[in-house]
């Protein structure tokens, strides 16, 4: 695998030369473009638009508008000069609980190992030691031509790295939605058994339990037109909820749960969860990254701000 980009992460005076590494791969099914009728590809051409001549991508360079209509241009090695260091170099700035970041900030997932060989003590003293902490260390870097604010964690005997939004790409769903839904008041009889449908329906999280069901339709649809065959179309959405109905959508939709749960559907064993590592061993053998798991799954309050010491405690006492 080929790294995506390579750079120097430093927490500190400490600085270990890494290599980032993309650990998401695309299933999606890819498609050419044909003409229909034919058996002509489309492809797209990089073309001068005053001449119509196509122009090498050597040629080409970037132009900002400006108001007047008029174009500012910038040459790549421009736009190097003005991030010195930042382009090689992934500096940790802070660190966070992990818990304290809304899902909406994280983008991409990649891994990051250490350059050489001769660079693996220091990345495993860092891993160790955001392991130990259970935080996540917050950075910048440049990579192809843009600045990504990221979060570098420790994960299953490897570094990874996640690429953040900044807050100003969030859009705020009071600008953006005329209506928001808030201003519905829920009522209590359909809150409670709205509750109870979530209970009914909740689980331990087995990611290996879902795949991208759609790309394997259009696998099927590809097969059966190689044969000649058709393919049944997938089934209609439901028709929208009547708000005189909801109760009664509600109720039906709690007892299903509950007998789907009966029914007993064999589901792959879940993983240990910290908690049953912590029966298997004595609390002070684990890493405070467990221990901030267990405190987790047993809701103990305040477990952000405790010590290691503190966690022990409180564990012991639930």
């Amino acid at each position: 695998m080929r790294p995506v980009w390579s750079g120097s992460l430093s927490l500190g005076l400490v600085t270990v030369p890494v290599r980032l590494y993309s650990a998401v791969e695309d299933h999606t099914v890819h498609f050419r473009q044909f003409q229909r009728g034919t058996e002509d590809r489309i492809r797209y051409r990089r073309v001068n638009e005053r001449t119509g001549k196509e122009v090498d991508y050597d040629d080409i360079v970037k132009g900002y508008e400006l108001d007047n209509g008029e174009y500012v241009v910038v040459e790549p090695e421009e736009l190097d000069e003005i991030a010195p260091g930042r382009s090689k170099s992934l500096d940790i700035e802070s660190f966070v609980e992990l818990d304290a970041i809304d899902p909406m900030f994280f983008d991409k997932t990649y891994w990051l190992a250490p350059a050489k060989d001769e660079f693996e003590r220091p990345y495993a003293l860092l891993l160790e030691a955001m392991d130990s902490s259970g935080k996540a260390g917050i950075a910048k870097f440049v990579m192809r031509g843009r600045e990504y604010l990221a979060l570098v964690r420790s994960g299953d005997g490897v570094m990874v790295l996640n690429t953040l939004h900044f807050a100003a790409d969030l859009r705020d769903p009071a600008e953006q939605l005329p209506d928001l839904p808030g201003k519905a008041k829920a009522r209590g009889k359909e809150l409670d058994m709205a509750v109870n449908l979530i209970d009914a329906m909740s689980d331990d999280w087995r990611p290996e339990d879902y795949r991208d069901t759609y790309t394997d339709r259009v696998r099927e649809l590809i097969k059966a037109k190689k044969k000649g065959d058709t393919i049944t179309p997938a089934t209609e959405p439901g028709e929208p909820t009547k708000v005189v109905d909801l109760f009664e959508a509600l109720s039906k939709s709690v007892e299903s749960g509950k007998a789907k749960k009966k029914s007993g559907a064999k589901k792959p064993p879940a993983k240990k969860t910290a908690a049953k590592k912590a029966a298997a061993k004595d609390l002070s053998s684990l890493s405070k990254a467990d221990l901030d798991k267990l405190a987790r799954e047993r809701n103990i309050k305040g477990r952000s701000k405790m010590t290691r010491a503190g966690l022990e405690k409180a564990l012991k006492a639930s």
